[in-house]
C-alpha cells in the first residue's frame, strides 16, 4: 500500500509513530496513540495500527511488538534507503539480530556509499560529547570489522556495544573518551572485543 491510500488519521498517526520511535526507541503504545490522536476509544487506535500493518507501514516481530519500517514518501524528493535503527544490545545476541532493530529510517542515499551496509545507532551518556556526539543523537554507522587509528568506532564489549576513538597500541587496544566528563577513561584491551562499524556522520537529536 502506498502512503497515498493511507486515510487522514492514518497519516498522522504514522507520523507520531516515526517521532515516538527517533526519541523514545519504540512504537508508542496504544492508549498514548489514543492519546495523541484524541481518540476517545483504544478501539479505533488499535484500528489504525491495523491498517498501518496491513499497508506494510509497521510489522509486527516475534515478540509481538510493533516495528516501525515504512515512512510516508510526502515531500521527499531526494531518493532514500532505510536503515535499521539499532537500539540496546541484547546479551548474547548479534548486534543486528531483529529484537535490536527499533525501527527503519529513511536516510538519503547521499550520505552512504554503494556497496557498503550500514546502520543507525542512538548514542548513550556524554563519553564521546567532546567529539560531538550527545545523548539521543544518532549516529550513521558503516558497518565493518577493522578502523584507522582516530576513528570513532563501534565496539562490542562483552556484549555491551560502546562509542570511542580507535587507537591501536602495539599488543593492545585503547578506546578512548572525548569527554567533559572525568569519570570516563580509556578502556584497554587486547582481541577480546570486537568493531561492528565506524561512525560516519552524527544526526543531531530533534
Amino acid at each position: 500500500m502506498s502512503d497515498k491510500e493511507l486515510s487522514q488519521k492514518a497519516r498522522e498517526a504514522l507520523k507520531f509513530i516515526r517521532n515516538n520511535v527517533m526519541h523514545f526507541g519504540k512504537v508508542p503504545s496504544v492508549r498514548k496513540l489514543m492519546d495523541a490522536l484524541d481518540y476517545k476509544s483504544p478501539r479505533s487506535a488499535m484500528l489504525l495500527l491495523e491498517e498501518l500493518e496491513s499497508g506494510g507501514f509497521l510489522k509486527k516481530k516475534t515478540d509481538g511488538t510493533l516495528q516501525f519500517i515504512k515512512d510516508l514518501r510526502e515531500g521527499i524528493v531526494a531518493r532514500t534507503i532505510s536503515l535499521p535503527l539499532i537500539g540496546s544490545v541484547s546479551c548474547g545476541a548479534p548486534m543486528l539480530a531483529e529484537e535490536n532493530v527499533e525501527a527503519m529510517i529513511p536516510v538519503s542515499v547521499s550520505m552512504v556509499k554503494p556497496g557498503s551496509k550500514y546502520f543507525l545507532l542512538r548514542a548513550n551518556g556524554d563519553s564521546m560529547n567532546k567529539a560531538g556526539i550527545n545523548d539521543g543523537d544518532l549516529l550513521l554507522v558503516k558497518q565493518q570489522s577493522s578502523a584507522d587509528p582516530g576513528q570513532k568506532v563501534v565496539a562490542l564489549i562483552d556484549d555491551d556495544a560502546t562509542v570511542k576513538e580507535y587507537h591501536p597500541q602495539g599488543d593492545f587496544v585503547m578506546l578512548k573518551p572525548k569527554s567533559t566528563n572525568p569519570t570516563h577513561q580509556p578502556i584497554i584491551l587486547t582481541d577480546d572485543f570486537h568493531i561492528q562499524g565506524v561512525v560516519v556522520s552524527v544526526l543531531p537529536k530533534f
